[in-house]
């Protein structure tokens, strides 16, 4: 009867204290530590953690996600063993384009990157971002972009013509005429221009070709005056508040006449419009600009003059 009770006790204790022991061995065994390595916005971490799930090693670590950020792999995937877990923090940038302003929320790493993934954008080849495309994107940062369009144009322009002039003494000294006409010639010019955003910025000549020369326009002047008895003495010049006064004696007002100084051979015709001078000795009074052509305006009178009445 004893021996009976001992094996009744013993089996008892197997059954609830060691089966219980095995459980709890196993259910310790079945929450061992995992290694996760852990790379969070350029950061490195290595953290042992009994997390079943991404999302409960998140929650475990404290780590907190946007709405915009990415974590690889997924928050339902269980964690068995070492593993890797990334996470992409979204940086908000502004984008300022064709005089509009834009936010948005971007994962990639360069200025282009994150440029080629607006849809709204289309950056060509020839664009340019400020700062370049190549800098790295970092939270809040405003980018530029300026669309460049380099292109080449041909225009024809005119070639504007020199006026030649020459003197004929055949010719009244009044006539003034075109002897041949003036014609404008044509080039062809090819140009590299370069426009930013719409607007020209630069113009640079590639090539200029002549595709018409121009024609010299000539003008005559009649040089030959046809004059009347001439009469010696001095001349004069005096300034008038009316505007420029010739006076003289014995030429009728609204006539011209030819003064010439005989020490220097240097001649005018001007056109009488006073009468005087009153000194007998002077027989003809200039304005200043006349009197210059002739004489220094320092000296005041010049003696030795001839002044002949205009006939033609």
């Amino acid at each position: 009867m004893l021996l009976l009770f001992v094996v009744v006790v013993w089996q008892f204790w197997q059954i609830f204290f060691v089966g219980r022991t095995n459980a709890s061995q196993l259910q310790n065994f079945n929450q061992q530590e995992n290694r996760i390595l852990l790379f969070d916005g350029g950061l490195h971490f290595q953290i042992n953690s009994r997390a079943e799930t991404v999302a409960d090693f998140l929650s475990e670590q404290k780590i907190n996600l946007s709405e915009h950020d990415q974590v690889y792999p997924h928050g339902d995937v269980k964690i068995n063993g070492s593993m890797r877990i990334i996470i992409q923090r979204a940086k908000k940038i502004t984008i300022k384009e064709n005089k509009k302003t834009s936010n948005a929320y971007t994962l990639q790493n360069t200025i282009e990157q994150a440029l080629w993934e607006n849809k709204d954008i289309v950056l060509g080849e020839d664009d340019v971002t400020a700062p370049a495309r190549n800098m790295p994107v970092k939270n809040e940062m405003t980018i530029v972009v300026t669309h460049v369009l380099i292109k080449e144009e041909i225009k024809n322009l005119d070639i504007e013509y020199k006026t030649i002039s020459n003197e004929d003494d055949k010719l009244g000294w009044r006539v003034r005429k075109v002897t041949q006409k003036g014609e404008e010639g044509t080039k062809e010019v090819k140009y590299r221009v370069v426009y930013n955003d719409g607007k020209e910025i630069s113009r640079k000549v590639l090539e200029s070709n002549i595709i018409k020369d121009p024609v010299e326009e000539i003008v005559t002047q009649g040089t030959y005056v046809k004059v009347g008895k001439p009469s010696r003495g001095d001349a004069s010049y005096y300034a008038s508040g009316w505007g420029a006064l010739n006076a003289s004696r014995s030429i009728p007002r609204g006539g011209y006449a030819k003064v010439t100084n005989m020490d220097n051979g240097k001649s005018v015709i001007v056109k009488i419009n006073d009468f005087g001078p009153q000194s007998p000795q002077r027989i003809i009074d200039l304005d200043y600009v006349s009197f210059s052509k002739i004489a220094d305006l320092g000296q005041g009178i010049a003696h030795n003059v001839k002044v002949e009445q205009v006939l033609n």
